[in-house]
């Protein structure tokens, strides 16, 4: 079985956002794209939501414009096939019942999607490997920003991108690139 991970889609990553993608419509309308195609297909779907911790930055904060899911995305109302979880840490799989739901519906592959690349995405892509899962990136459906260190330079958000892809390229990671759907009509499984 496969299923869709959507990786903090979030309104901080919109331009208005403190924490801005440039490529953030593009990637947002292709994301909407493999939601659409997973619902047809009849896959359970994974919505991940960022919530900081107190200590932590402004962005993300629980109960802010921010910290909400992007209009018209989340977890479609009745359906067993989709479900919240929220997370206070990059990955997506570290404190949260993510690995418990998948199992249950016998998931074996996963796409994922979602922001930052380098950063939850990344470290979520990691972790599904680690736990045994197949996993497939759409780079187009990812975004990320600048980065600058005193030490390293200066990379723009298309490098960071393409860095973030590169690596998880070496660990295993395959890439969905075509609009074509990468998933294959489920069988329709209760839990």
């Amino acid at each position: 079985m496969q299923a869709l991970i959507v990786v903090d889609v979030q309104n901080e990553f919109s331009p208005k956002g403190l924490r801005a993608v440039r490529n953030h419509a593009d990637a947002l309308s292709r994301i909407e794209l493999r939601v659409e195609q997973a619902r047809e297909a009849g896959v359970p779907i994974a919505w991940i939501q960022h919530h900081n911790r107190p200590h932590e930055s402004r962005a993300f904060v629980p109960g802010t414009w921010g910290a909400e899911l992007s209009p018209r995305l989340g977890p479609s109302p009745g359906n067993d096939l989709e479900r919240l979880f929220v997370k206070d840490v990059f990955g997506a799989f570290t404190g949260t019942a993510l690995q418990q739901w998948l199992s249950d519906f016998n998931v074996t592959k996963v796409l994922i999607v979602g922001f930052y690349s380098h950063m939850c995405v990344s470290t979520t892509s990691r972790e599904a490997l680690v736990r045994g899962l197949d996993v497939m990136v759409d780079p187009l459906a990812t975004g990320a920003a600048d980065i600058e260190h005193p030490l390293f330079g200066k990379q723009s958000a298309d490098e960071v991108r393409r860095t973030a892809m590169l690596q998880l390229s070496h660990m295993g990671v395959t890439f969905a690139t075509a609009d074509a759907t990468p998933f294959t009509t489920a069988s329709r499984v209760s839990v």
